[in-house]
């Protein structure tokens, strides 16, 4: 059974390990900086506690609250993968800025009580953008670009998106629901911490296989962009999360995507390489190579999907 590596950051030989691993595996890991372990540990008991308090209380900073800014808390099954509920519950997070009428931009929701949560998101969220930048350099490298070749371009002006999720234990014997169903992610390189509870599975050449789910690793995988910037090079496979353990499974997913007013083109490169898949064989039909407009409106475009009252509400 293929696995997915675990890559030293520090390592000469990083780029080249990454390159490889975007290529067959789609996903790789790299070790959680030992001063982010306790933040980790922090965030995490902090979003426990949340989605602990009354329903009420929780519905005080719902996504219905936010405006097109998408942003706060949703229930168990408020969240769609392929037009299906989730069996998950979970909040979102943003870059903190002021009123937008764009979706995705203006204030965070935060809740009054556990009081710290605000803090400790906000020094997690600037944590995993240097951290995602730094394994992007090592990606440019390993493609034979600058290290700086997405700082200086996708990246200058990022959308950060942090995501918390909590999966409870799954209905014994269900084989049919998933905590979330086979999905790709929409945006460039997609960072995972958890509390090192195991449910995360990858697709790869046709086989599932589970990722790391220790809480000391960050699990990194390429969004549908970078699988379009690298003119398929870089995989954006399918996963899919389904907690079989007897407790909650609390997941941290943190996205570093292009700039919202970006226009993602293929890079150049002078290999011979030719395009692996093709749109009949992607878990959704979508044609990569053929992608127009700005990145803003590509993932207003699958957000829709995924909360389609609130997108109806704020036609």
């Amino acid at each position: 059974m293929a696995a997915i590596p675990v890559i030293d950051l520090d390592d000469a030989e990083a780029g080249r390990a990454i390159d490889t691993a975007c290529r067959v595996e789609g996903f790789f890991a790299v070790p959680l900086p030992s001063p982010l372990r306790s933040l980790r540990a922090e965030v995490t008991a902090l979003v426990a506690e949340f989605l602990a308090l009354p329903a009420d209380e929780k519905e005080s900073v719902a996504m219905s609250r936010g405006g097109r800014a998408w942003r706060g808390w949703f229930p168990l099954g408020g969240e769609l993968t392929s037009g299906v509920p989730d069996r998950k519950e979970g909040y979102y997070f943003g870059a903190e800025l002021p009123p937008d009428t764009r979706p995705m931009h203006g204030p965070n929701l935060w809740p009054e009580r556990p009081s710290g949560l605000a803090a400790a998101v906000t020094t997690w969220m600037v944590a995993m953008e240097e951290l995602g930048q730094e394994v992007l350099s090592r990606m440019a490298i390993g493609l034979g670009k600058p290290a700086d070749a997405f700082r200086r371009g996708l990246t200058a002006a990022p959308t950060p998106l942090f995501r918390v999720f909590c999966y409870p234990p799954h209905p014994h014997g269900d084989t049919e629901t998933w905590g979330v169903g086979e999905h790709t992610d929409y945006g460039l390189l997609t960072l995972l911490a958890t509390d090192g509870t195991p449910g995360l599975e990858v697709k790869v050449r046709g086989e599932w296989i589970p990722a790391p789910a220790s809480a000391d690793l960050v699990v990194c995988n390429i969004g549908d962009m970078l699988d379009r910037v690298t003119g398929g090079r870089y995989r954006s496979n399918p996963h899919r999360v389904r907690n079989h353990e007897g407790h909650d499974r609390y997941s941290l997913p943190f996205f570093l995507d292009p700039g919202w007013d970006a226009v993602v083109e293929p890079w150049t490169f002078d290999d011979d390489w030719e395009i692996p898949l093709d749109a009949a064989e992607r878990w959704d039909r979508a044609n990569l190579r053929d992608v127009s407009g700005t990145y803003g409106e590509w993932l207003s475009a699958k957000v829709s999907k995924v909360f389609p009252d609130l997108a109806a509400d704020q036609i």
